[in-house]
């Protein structure tokens, strides 16, 4: 194994006393990997995945075979589902995923001997290999993800079983600037001979979904109807539409011989697929190039009339390639001016990789895209590329740097509110019950049996059960109109979205009589572990702490809301909605009396939970190693992870990464507890003992709580949370795609983690606590029409920059006092000590 693709290596690379190994390669603006692993491939990738926001295409080998093992290749347009009934475990199971396109990446290439045939071991070409680091020695493989220009450049030395040696130089892009385009250059070199290369050039369009192992039992042949051709001017086109959802897919190539000529090109066009040859004379030690440029289009595009048309039409008007790249190049460059961050060393490096990977999903072309933030990116197919909770780690973020993409994709929750409202009155609730797993049409999309690939059994999911997930879509609205003050939202779609949801917790909330409280129960947390009570035929536990806790903050939002809503629209939503007064006072009243669990004098997870038994934490550790999958090994066992005080990741704690310590303390303080700072010291060190981390989200959260508490351990989770994807600290799961709400929520770590960054009624507050080891970075925010507001911190001091414009002064809030700083000034600030609570 390359000790850059593993977990250790990256772990010491990362000291816990903040020092760095300086030997990596991976400085600046460069993701930089050497030699040639098969194994290592699929992680690769998925981190090499090059993507625009509309569609993404993972780094897999252009030469290599079609359906090699340890390559997979996979283009996945926002957006773009397909639904399919599989039969499994004695059931017929419905499931909606991403489809995988066709590839557009086939570039393959082999040397001829004069006549066709390889005299030397009495073949036809045909049956020879094509030259690939699989079938090839091979030397010199050096492959290098340059962030800044959003590109993939690939340098290796092949020879063949004759030793004739082509040296390799590519550079591929999918287009920032023009969301149509992708294209691939690759320049070819003999070494120590001449001769001829033959080049070939295709579409395949026999692709499924098949890049998840424990899915492979499910249909996942999304496509149909292929046709394939080329024109008479040499563009190469193919065509299908989704088995279901009947959207019709187009994909284009025009491929360009750079001098010298050689001969072709040929064509041959299959059911699914279709190719063009050329024959390259090749001299030894001169370069020959061949470009390929590459339009993809669907029936999902805007201001087309037909995709293959579009496609087409995108190749005659398309510049050259080095143009096109220009074009490409610039656009990253404006990216990277509106998302600026600075850290130094290898933490700022993976930091970069992290912002990398978010705007290549959500980017400007995505505001215009009818899209929610797909768990993993437009990377792979783990979880089929549902949208879950997870823009409650992107959407801060992106609030501060691309607002519009923020309102478009909480715009995808609004257009499916009405679906929200149909399943609630379903389960005999009023208002708005969101699903857990989202996709095209909002309906619920998580699984009933998911596969525990340690014991090979099919097991019931009653994931469903998270209604957290429609607190997390309020809060999303609240901090998204709070941060960009974008009224025409929070009082239109965003004030129906978030009552709507108060009216399903205000319904669902039960009054107990021995309580004299609310509660809220058959529910599952974000823990995900506990799915029952031991013993227990009946899903669901009661009185998540999180989930009440949330549910009374939007109830008390949803009222604050109804309040400041300008008159006429009050009126008209009251109408719309049929809101009463006698259902406004029930929100006040459950807002004020939710039941809140504790157990020996910390937050109680759920009812009940702190009577469950004690789990021999080391004894499993021993036993297994990595436990971060606990509920899978205690199944395997034959036991259950419902019977123990053990989580997957975390749940109560969730609490102190949503909300500062002065917001939190006032909603328990409403909830009619007091929160004390050592009470909640405690309750994060009884939650730290007892979370696995099976999640990549965990150790974010945990890193932001402690940064607060226990500052001396938030660099451990820190490190963790940046190192999960690089170094697949999970064992596999980076390879069916990135966490993207893990690699945004260690940006906002940076951005409002660690300088307590809080938009509040047009003033910004910092309340700075940063780490020694991530204690000097620079970044830039827009704010309420300031654009490009630098905030440079080191050496204890924070200076605030903020660009000349028409706007009125900024007003800055820290330790209790306010200044303004004029457009065009800059200010320094001396910080308090951070705040650490004991």
């Amino acid at each position: 194994m390359n000790s850059l693709d593993d977990r250790d290596h990256w772990v010491g690379l990362l000291h816990p006393d903040g020092r760095e190994d300086h030997g990596s390669p991976h400085t600046g603006w460069c993701w930089v990997y050497k030699g040639y692993d098969p194994a290592e491939e699929p992680l690769r990738e998925a981190l090499c995945t090059l993507g625009n926001g509309r569609f993404a295409t993972r780094g897999a080998l252009p030469e290599a075979a079609p359906h090699a093992e340890h390559h997979y290749p996979g283009t996945y347009a926002a957006g773009l589902y397909n639904r399919l009934t599989s039969h499994v475990a004695g059931r017929d199971v419905e499931n909606e995923d991403m489809v995988n396109l066709p590839d557009w990446l086939p570039l393959r290439f082999r040397p001829l001997d004069e006549g066709g045939v390889d005299d030397a071991v009495g073949e036809d070409r045909g049956d020879w290999p094509w030259m690939s680091p699989d079938t090839c020695e091979v030397s010199d493989y050096r492959q290098t993800l340059d962030l800044r220009a959003g590109t993939l450049l690939r340098e290796m030395l092949l020879r063949d079983r004759r030793g004739r040696a082509v040296r390799v130089y590519q550079t591929r892009f999918v287009h920032m600037g023009d969301p149509q385009y992708a294209a691939l250059r690759t320049e070819f070199r003999a070494e120590g001979w001449s001769g001829t290369l033959e080049v070939e050039s295709a579409i395949e369009g026999d692709v499924t979904n098949s890049g998840v192992a424990r899915y492979r039992a499910l249909d996942g042949r999304h496509l149909t109807d292929h046709r394939a051709g080329h024109t008479d001017d040499g563009l190469l086109w193919l065509t299908c539409r989704t088995r279901h959802s009947d959207v019709h897919v187009a994909v284009a190539a025009r491929t360009t011989v750079i001098a010298p000529e050689g001969t072709g090109p040929d064509y041959r066009v299959g059911d699914r697929d279709v190719a063009q040859t050329v024959r390259l004379d090749l001299a030894d030690g001169v370069p020959v190039a061949v470009e390929k440029t590459v339009t993809l289009h669907t029936t999902h595009d805007p201001a087309i009339s037909d995709p293959l048309d579009a496609c087409l039409h995108g190749l005659r008007t398309a510049p050259v390639l080095d143009d096109l790249l220009v074009d490409h190049h610039t656009a990253w460059e404006r990216l990277w001016q509106r998302a600026e961050l600075h850290v130094p060393g290898l933490a700022g490096c993976i930091l970069r990789l992290h912002l990398f990977h978010v705007l290549q999903t959500l980017s400007p072309h995505t505001a215009s895209l009818d899209v929610g933030v797909p768990a993993r990116g437009l990377h792979g197919e783990a979880y089929r590329g549902h949208v879950f909770w997870d823009e409650i780690f992107v959407l801060p973020y992106l609030n501060l740097h691309f607002p519009e993409v923020s309102r478009s994709l909480l715009m995808y929750r609004y257009r499916r509110l009405g679906r929200a409202v149909e399943s609630a009155a379903e389960a005999g609730r009023r208002g708005a019950m969101f699903p857990w797993q989202s996709g095209s049409d909002g309906r619920e999309e998580t699984q009933t049996l998911h596969l525990n690939p340690r014991s090979g059994r099919w097991l019931p999911d009653f994931s469903r059960l998270q209604h957290h997930v429609g607190s997390a879509i309020a809060y999303n609205v609240w901090r998204y109109g709070r941060t960009t003050g974008d009224l025409s939202f929070l009082h239109g779609p965003g004030a129906e979205m978030v009552l709507q949801v108060a009216r399903f917790w205000g319904d669902l909330a039960q009054w107990d009589a021995d309580r004299s409280a609310y509660r809220l129960r058959g529910v599952v947390g974000p823990d995900e572990y506990h799915e029952a009570y031991p013993d227990s035929d009946r899903p669901g536990i009661d009185d998540n702490a999180y989930t009440n806790v949330t549910a009374a903050w939007v109830l008390s939002f949803a009222l604050e809301l109804h309040r400041e809503l300008p008159e006429p629209r009050r009126g008209e939503l009251a109408d719309q909605l049929a809101l009463s007064p006698e259902e406004l006072e029930r929100w006040e009243d459950v807002s004020r009396r939710l039941y809140v669990p504790w157990y020996r004098g910390v937050i109680d997870q759920f009812e009940g939970y702190g009577r469950l038994a004690e789990l021999d934490w080391e004894g499993y550790r021993e036993k297994y190693g990595d436990i971060r999958r606990l509920d899978r090994l205690l199944e395997a066992e034959g036991d259950s992870v419902n019977n123990y005080q053990a989580s997957k990741q975390a749940d109560v704690l969730m609490l102190g990464y949503l909300f500062p310590p002065d917001q939190l303390a006032a909603l328990f303080e409403r909830l009619g507890h007091h929160l004390d700072p050592g009470t909640w010291r405690r309750t994060v060190d009884h939650y730290l003992a007892r979370t696995s981390g099976g999640s990549t989200l965990s150790s974010l959260v945990h890193a932001w709580v402690t940064a607060r508490t226990h500052r001396a351990q938030a660099w451990r989770f820190s490190r963790e949370a940046l190192i999960g994807d690089v170094a697949d600290i999970q064992g596999g799961t980076t390879p069916e795609g990135i966490h993207l709400g893990a690699m945004a929520g260690t940006l906002d770590l940076v951005q409002r983690g660690l300088t307590g960054l809080e938009a509040t009624d047009q003033v910004l507050r910092l309340d700075p606590a940063p780490l020694p080891f991530l204690s000097h970075f620079d970044l830039s925010i827009t704010f309420r029409g300031h654009w490009g507001v630098r905030l440079s911190l080191e050496g204890g001091r924070l200076r605030v920059t903020v660009p000349d414009s028409a706007q009125r002064s900024l007003p800055l809030q820290i330790d209790g006092h306010r200044v303004h700083i004029t457009p065009g000034d800059t200010h320094t600030l001396q910080l308090p000590q951070p705040h650490e609570e004991t």
